[in-house]
């Protein structure tokens, strides 16, 4: 979902892991967070200025760091792509430090990122809340309409067999079942859902992109999955309803490193968030996840589609 995407430990792997890959874009071979060229910089280059563009390690964020990358090419920015990074964790030290430009984000995961005590729900409550809360190096940008929330869900036949609707429902059979999600998943909520609903787990697996496929094959029983992730419906999925609000409202929102935007970064990503909703977000990744499309030519279409590029 969210896309919610530990952290010394975490941005260790993920670099090691990744020293490997090469960048998209304009990028070269080599480590996506390697910063040993000079920092984006505002001062315009090709009339739009430069931007680093990075992305966590899943389809839809790849996707919108696309839909990003070449909208601001159709600007005039020189623009260099770096997809698939890891988690927040890594993401956001290296857009604060300037090493990335532009991630696209869901704001509220990354409210509850740089506050933990962060409760805020609604869009407006949650983008209020981070322009409050970000350090100066960083800004955010409009939020759009789209979104993409996480959910912890369930089969339908597991909803059915044990009544199950609500994540309050769940707490009273949790300590009998396995859930999945991201590798960063318990250290990020196993707190929080104990302390909000008395949820507690049998155990915590790290399953990854196939936390949708796990719950269907029943090697978990609740999984971490994203409410714009086709497999919700392929996979004969079920979220639960979460009556406490402990997964705030989660719109695409791009975050800056404010010293190396541009006006032209700026109006290009707002006009962006404007016109993203998450009907096209589902449609989107439809495409990618069934059809087998490129992320890079499906962004591509919506954005000609959209006037965009």
């Amino acid at each position: 979902m969210r896309r919610k995407y530990g952290i010394a430990g975490a941005l260790v792997s993920a670099m090691l892991a990744l020293a490997a890959c090469g960048g998209g874009g304009t990028g070269t071979a080599g480590n996506p967070l390697d910063t040993t060229s000079a920092a984006p910089s505002g001062t315009a280059s090709g009339g739009g200025g430069k931007a680093i563009i990075g992305s966590a390690d899943f389809d839809e964020n790849v996707l919108l760091a696309s839909i990003y990358a070449q909208a601001l090419e159709a600007k005039g920015v020189q623009v260099e792509e770096k997809p698939r990074i890891g988690s927040r964790e890594a993401l956001y030290d290296q857009v604060k430090s300037g090493g990335l430009t532009i991630v696209p984000e869901y704001n509220g995961n990354l409210l509850a990122f740089i506050d933990k005590t962060a409760t805020a729900a609604t869009t407006e409550e949650v983008d209020a809340a981070l322009k409050e809360k970000l350090p100066p190096e960083l800004e955010v940008l409009d939020s759009s309409p789209a979104e993409d929330k996480d959910s912890l869900s369930i089969t339908k036949d597991t909803q059915t067999k044990q009544s199950l609707n609500t994540m309050e429902d769940l707490a009273k059979v949790s300590k009998n079942m396995i859930v999945g999600g991201p590798p960063e998943f318990k250290e990020r909520w196993e707190a929080r859902f104990k302390e909000v609903y008395g949820i507690e787990f049998k155990e915590w697996k790290p399953t990854g992109p196939t936390t949708a496929d796990a719950i269907k094959d029943g090697s978990i029983q609740v999984g971490n999955v994203f409410t714009t992730d086709p497999k919700m419906t392929a996979n004969n999925l079920v979220p639960l309803q979460d009556p406490k609000n402990i997964f705030p409202a989660q719109n695409v929102t791009p975050l800056l490193n404010k010293a190396a935007a541009t006006d032209t970064i700026r109006t290009t990503l707002n006009s962006i968030s404007a016109k993203l909703t998450t009907q096209s977000l589902l449609d989107m990744m439809q495409k990618i996840s069934v059809n087998k499309d490129e992320p890079a030519t499906v962004a591509k279409e919506w954005l000609t589609a959209n006037g965009l590029a």
